[in-house]
Parts: structure tokens; C-alpha cells; sequence
């Protein structure tokens, strides 16, 4: 459930470490040996850095997954906090919120019931703390929030879910389906009958004929991922009743009662509709992020590593660009990465 920088939960919905980070030219010096980062005109300073990678690593979880710590460890805090400062600044331009209520209730919606100490272990075992499966989902919400303020919102809105409903009606439907195998027509055909006029009865019939092959007691799937061999025949039959077929490999006939058919409601599948809107208004907001890259210039203190791709990494040991007094950019050879 918990995926680090990208990552969904679900499940039903997902919370995600942040994907964009956003980037600023500022002029003047960038290379004081206090500050671990520059966003824009904020500082994640070392002394911060340090403090919040010893806040972590007195989680033994969290310790133990970190091997202790290091310079990757500390690469990987500093990238959070270069993150939270990118969204921040994204959320003031914008004049976007996300309150701790509906944080809250995003969390508990996006767990779908499953534990939320669950979820904190979990990424507690990956070097994640409390604090950042919070922020990472306050993130995801801003996201949303952003999109909206481009005016993307609409697609949460009531008609357009109704919308999207109607599209998806058809492949919704879940049907309670179980098979099992016998060994000639006849049988088959009499099982088919018994089933027909006792539906309940199918894990009494079923039991009778037990094998590899055979499901005790019927099993609820979407019809439109029905494949193989008896496909064609469950998405055609009705609520209650069977049939029987021969499948290649499979000795004996095989028989196929379709216990009930039904479709969600549009309040049943709302949350599901609001999550697959959501990424669309979320994709919008993730490209506002990336227009507040042109305004804003991330740039890591080499001891550390560098900026790729959103994540802080470590140097390759090649030319890093920092900016001289005047500005300007100088080519320096990458120092050793780490605390030290």
C-alpha cells in the first residue's frame, strides 16, 4: 500500500509521496556551507536537514530500514524537504489550502477501512515517517487543488460523474459465478437442473464433485474481465441459471452456474468515479507545478548531491554547476557526497 515518491495507496484511493518538484533562478550566492538546499528564496539549512533526519531515526522502524542512517538516508529527507517547500510555495501562488480536516478525511477515505497504524508501519519500514505519509497525501490533495484553481475542477463535478457513469455502466457489472467439473453430460446436465431450481444449494452440489478444478462456493467478478473458455457463456447468462461446457485439457464437463448479476448503484460507485476524476484535475495541478518551475530554482548543496529528476542524488563524481558571487555559473568538481 505505501510506495514511496509516486506512490499509491489504495486502494481505494492513493496516497503519493509528491511527484513534481520545482525548480527558480535566484541570483546572488547559492553556495554557503550552511544551506543544504535553495528553493526559490527559501533555505532547507543543514541544521534542519540534520534535525529532521535524528527526528526519523529515533523511530527504530525507521532506523533499522535506514541502516542507520548515511548519506543515502540523507539524501532522501532532503529531497522531502526540498518537496514541501516547492508545494508550499505553489500553494501560496495560487492561494490554495489544504486544511487538517480534510486531510483527515482523505486519509480515512483513501484507506477504505484497512488500518491506518497499518499504513504508518508499513512506511515506517521504508524510512518514511508519520509526518510524510501526511504530507505526501497533502500533496496529492494540493494537487487537486491546483487543478481546480485552472479551472479542472469540473470533472468532479455532479454531472460530470453522472456522466461517467452512464459510460462505465456496462462495465460494472459483477456476477456471482461457479464452476466445477463432472464426469459426463449427463451429470452435468442434471447438476445444472438442481442448481437451476435451488440456487443456494450450489455449495452442497459443488461438494460432490471436489478437484483443481472446482470452486466450493460461488465467487463475485466483473463481467467484463470474464476471459478464457467460459467467457462467452457467463457474460450471456442470466441471474440463476447454468451451463455446460468442454475445455481443452480439462477431462470431464464442466459446469457454469451464474448465481446473480448486479451494477453498483451511482452512489455505490461514486468514491470510485471521484478517485479516476481526481487524477485527471490531479494531472492538471501537477502541470501547474511545473509552471511554477519557471519562477522558482532549486539548487543542493553539492556535499549532498544533486537535483535529478525530483529526487536528490548522489554526485557522480563529474562537474556540478554552483553560482559564483556575480551569479554566474562556475564548474567545480562534485565534492564527496554525505554528512561529512
Amino acid at each position: 500500500m505505501w510506495q514511496p515518491a509516486g506512490v499509491r495507496i489504495r486502494r481505494p484511493a492513493a496516497l503519493v509521496l509528491g511527484l513534481v518538484t520545482v525548480a527558480v533562478p535566484v541570483a546572488g550566492c547559492r553556495t554557503s556551507p550552511s544551506v543544504a538546499a535553495y528553493v526559490g528564496d527559501e533555505q532547507v539549512t543543514v541544521a534542519e536537514l540534520r534535525s529532521a533526519v535524528d527526528d526519523r531515526l529515533a523511530d527504530p522502524a525507521i532506523a533499522e530500514a535506514a541502516g542507520g542512517g548515511g548519506a543515502d538516508y540523507t539524501r532522501q529527507v532532503l529531497t522531502l524537504l526540498v518537496r514541501e517547500r516547492v508545494y508550499a510555495a505553489a500553494a501560496e501562488e495560487y492561494d490554495v489550502e489544504v486544511t487538517d480536516a480534510e486531510l483527515g478525511a482523505f486519509i480515512t477515505q483513501a484507506l477504505g477501512g484497512q488500518d491506518e497504524e497499518s499504513l504508518y508501519a508499513q512506511a515506517a519500514g521504508q524510512g518514511y515517517s508519520r509526518e510524510d505519509v501526511r504530507e505526501s497525501a497533502r500533496q496529492q490533495l494540493l494537487r487537486r487543488e491546483l487543478g481546480q484553481a485552472t479551472g479542472q475542477g469540473d470533472a468532479l463535478s455532479e454531472a460530470a460523474l453522472r456522466a461517467r457513469y452512464e459510460e462505465a455502466r456496462a462495465g460494472l457489472e459483477q456476477a456471482e459465478v461457479g464452476y466445477f467439473v463432472v464426469p459426463d453430460q449427463a451429470a452435468a446436465d442434471a447438476a445444472v437442473a438442481e442448481l437451476t431450481a435451488a440456487p443456494a444449494s450450489y455449495p452442497a452440489v459443488a461438494a460432490r464433485f471436489p478437484g483443481q478444478n472446482s470452486l466450493p462456493q460461488v465467487e463475485s467478478t466483473p463481467v467484463s474481465e470474464v476471459s478464457g473458455p467460459l467467457a462467452q457463456g457467463i457474460t450471456a447468462a442470466a441471474p440463476g441459471t447454468g451451463f455446460t461446457t468442454t475445455v481443452p485439457g480439462v477431462d470431464g464437463v464442466v459446469v457454469v452456474f451464474v448465481a446473480t448479476r448486479t451494477t453498483p448503484t451511482f452512489e455505490e460507485a461514486r468514491p470510485d468515479l471521484e478517485s479516476q476524476a481526481a487524477n485527471g484535475v490531479e494531472e492538471a495541478g501537477a502541470a501547474v507545478v511545473g509552471e511554477v518551475q519557471d519562477e522558482l530554482s532549486v539548487t543542493v548543496n553539492p556535499r549532498y548531491g544533486t537535483l535529478e529528476d525530483d529526487v536528490v542524488q548522489e554526485a557522480d563524481g563529474g562537474v556540478v554547476q554552483l553560482l559564483d558571487e556575480a551569479g554566474t555559473e562556475a564548474g567545480a568538481p562534485a565534492p564527496a557526497t554525505g554528512e561529512g
